[in-house]
Parts: structure tokens; C-alpha cells; sequence
């Protein structure tokens, strides 16, 4: 009997399983330096608020801090509702 994984995320009430493939450092780098234009997020394919970054200055900052710490610590996610965990 075969074991089923357990799910790491419902997102709209599909059960997402497993880790992004994105990479957390790229998302780091690119959130430090790019993060007010919202390049981490179209990285992770979240279109929508990456183009709100964009046009918001990634709300003057703040946002842009929230998303930093979200990622230090592994709780940013792509747009599949998978965390972006891999470091490499």
C-alpha cells in the first residue's frame, strides 16, 4: 500500500503538494535588489502582484520587507501554492 504525501498547501481547494522548483536564493537576491519592482514575484510566476509591485514601488517598501522575511524564513510560496524552499 502505497503512502499519499502530505499536502503542504490547499490553495482555492486544490491540495498542492511538494516544493517549488524556483530557487529561495534567487528570490532573495532578486526581492533585495529588484524587490520594488516586483522581479521575485514574476520569478515565482505570481504575475498579478508582481505587476501591483510594480506599478505600487512594492508599496513603498513595505512590501517589499514582508516578502524578505517570507523568504529568510520559507514561507514565500509560488503561484501553485508550493513553497520556495531549495536554496540552489
Amino acid at each position: 500500500m502505497s503512502e499519499t504525501p502530505e499536502p503542504t498547501a490547499v490553495v482555492y481547494g486544490t491540495v498542492v503538494t511538494g516544493e517549488s522548483p524556483a530557487s529561495r536564493l534567487i528570490a532573495l537576491l532578486l526581492c533585495i535588489f529588484l524587490g520594488f519592482l516586483g522581479i521575485h514575484r514574476f520569478y515565482v510566476g505570481k504575475w498579478g502582484t508582481g505587476l501591483l509591485m510594480l506599478l505600487t514601488g512594492g508599496l513603498l517598501g513595505i512590501w517589499v520587507i514582508i516578502d524578505i522575511i517570507l523568504i529568510v524564513f520559507g514561507a514565500f510560496r509560488d503561484k501553485q501554492g508550493r513553497p520556495v524552499l531549495r536554496w540552489s
